[in-house]
């Protein structure tokens, strides 16, 4: 049986409305719940949903600015006038728009001297622009040649739409045609007082009856002792809950956030952090690499401490350090080495930040195991920190967290000396060990001119996850489970 939102839907599309947007304007509705209702009627066969992601593309500032005023070489063929030695090509903006010039086939160089070539008639390119000037559209409908050259400079932007189009069905056809008839016959005013006050509204057999339009309608009988459907309202996903509240723990311990990208260098995420480039940790089994290369700073003083331990009274690893191997991307493996490139741009204490967000590693999907989760990570940078400071830190933040008991065991990591493997007490359980902890080595900070002791930890948020949700398989944490998520109180205590 259709619903009265379901058969204003319905006539919706029948009258042409076939997309989100058209149905929510015509209904006076918001976008989303037109798009909820629409895929309740699809579940039921009684329309079809048709799904494209198109691709819109927008100037950047650059690129408007070249749009209002003209691309450089344009101008740099103006500037030319007859011939121009190419000696006097100094400002930057001239070299790009002579090398445009030379690719495009406007401007030749003969005996030292740049000269125009031809006529420079309007490019695909500027064709483009002019168009994206006067707001985003499709990739569809732009040149593509034009399109990438303009992607190639940076000069536009690229976004994703997704686009929803209904159709109705023969069993939906059926059904509306059937609905419409009916509502149209038993479709009743709403109550005003002008009809109260008409007589409209009459009594026969102690039952209240409406004369309408010559039609009688009587009020829709409630029974009262019927239970009522269950009722899931929205609510945050439990697993997002719980990092929020993390992050809110961190933030009333008096740290700052801070965010990185997801493609880092193995320059920031594994070599600042002295680990080797024969780390096991680095192989193609372990880390997801990029075809890309990345810019890396100065490094120097980073090969120094590899090769031969630098000035901290390190060995080192030995070997030849290689840059190459360092500006390889990948997608980040931890969230440290966002706190070490955050260091070495803040070297005056005190430094109290943390990051929180996701990471990749090459893993088997198991019930335990995923290729992409979340880290918490913090760092304290501060005059005569201490080890014991960063126990008294890490078991004030697993209290807060909602741990009571916390021990700490030696642990080894490529970066820190000493290290720690904090462990918490879980009824049914015993002991868990629960992140990794421990104070910068200095082959780590001296490269950096990092001349203060950094206190730093990390943990997986799934794991906690698991322990508090208690979960028996982590991927409930990334799947749409509808029942497991229905079933979830709104509140859960952390």
């Amino acid at each position: 049986m259709l619903s009265e939102n379901d058969l204003k839907i319905l006539k919706a599309i029948l009258q042409g409305h076939v997309d989100p947007q058209s149905i929510a304007g015509d209904l006076n509705m918001k976008v989303e719940a037109a798009r909820a209702a629409a895929d309740a009627l699809a579940e039921k066969g009684l329309i079809r949903v048709n799904k494209s992601v198109d691709e819109l593309f927008a100037l950047t500032e650059e690129g408007r600015g070249y749009a209002e005023r003209g691309l450089p070489e344009r101008a740099m063929l103006l500037s030319i006038g007859q011939g121009m030695p190419v000696s006097d090509l100094r400002d930057p903006a001239q070299k790009i728009g002579f090398g445009w010039l030379r690719k495009k086939g406007w401007a030749t160089i003969e005996n030292g001297m740049v000269r125009p070539a031809g006529e420079a008639a309007i490019g695909k390119d500027e064709e483009v622009m002019a168009a994206l000037l006067a707001g985003p559209k499709s990739g569809s409908e732009l040149d593509r040649k034009g399109l990438a050259d303009l992607k190639s400079r940076g000069l536009v932007t690229a976004s994703k739409r997704k686009d929803w189009r209904y159709e109705i069905t023969e069993e939906g056809k059926k059904a509306a045609s059937s609905a419409v008839g009916a509502a149209a016959a038993m479709e009743m005013p709403p109550l005003s007082a002008e009809m109260i006050k008409s007589g409209e509204w009459q009594e026969k057999d102690g039952a209240l009856y409406l004369n309408y339009r010559g039609a009688t309608f009587s009020p829709r009988p409630y029974d009262v002792t019927v239970a009522a459907d269950r009722i899931y309202p929205g609510k945050k996903h439990p697993y997002q809950r719980l990092i929020d509240f993390m992050r809110e723990v961190m933030l009333e311990m008096g740290f700052v956030e801070i965010k990185g990208q997801i493609v880092q260098s193995s320059f920031w995420n594994f070599d600042a952090l002295f680990q080797p480039q024969d780390h096991p940790a680095r192989e193609m089994q372990d880390t997801f690499y990029l075809d890309s290369l990345a810019e890396i700073p100065d490094y120097v003083k980073v090969k120094e401490m590899h090769e031969r331990g630098g000035d901290v009274g390190s060995t080192g690893w030995g070997g030849c350090w290689n840059p190459e191997v360092a500006r390889q991307e990948v997608l980040r493996t931890h969230t440290t080495g966002l706190t070490i490139k955050y260091l070495s741009e803040h070297r005056t204490p005190p430094v109290k930040v943390f990051g929180i967000d996701r990471v990749y590693r090459r893993e088997a999907i198991d019930a335990t195991h995923t290729p992409e989760f979340e880290q918490l990570e913090g760092v304290v940078m501060d005059r005569d920190v201490t080890f014991s400071h960063l126990l008294g830190i890490l078991k004030e933040f697993y209290g807060k967290v909602g741990f009571e008991e916390v021990r700490f065991r030696p642990g080894y990591f490529p970066y820190t000396e000493p290290s720690v493997e904090p462990e918490v007490f879980i009824d049914g359980l015993g002991w868990v060990e629960l992140g990794g902890a421990g104070v910068f080595r200095r082959e780590v900070t001296a490269p950096f001119g990092i001349e203060h002791p950094v206190l730093a930890w990390g943990l997986g948020i799934s794991r906690v996850a698991m322990l508090k949700l208690g979960l028996k398989d982590l991927r409930l944490l990334y799947q749409s489970d509808m029942q497991w998520l229905r079933e979830m109180p709104v509140s859960i205590k952390l």
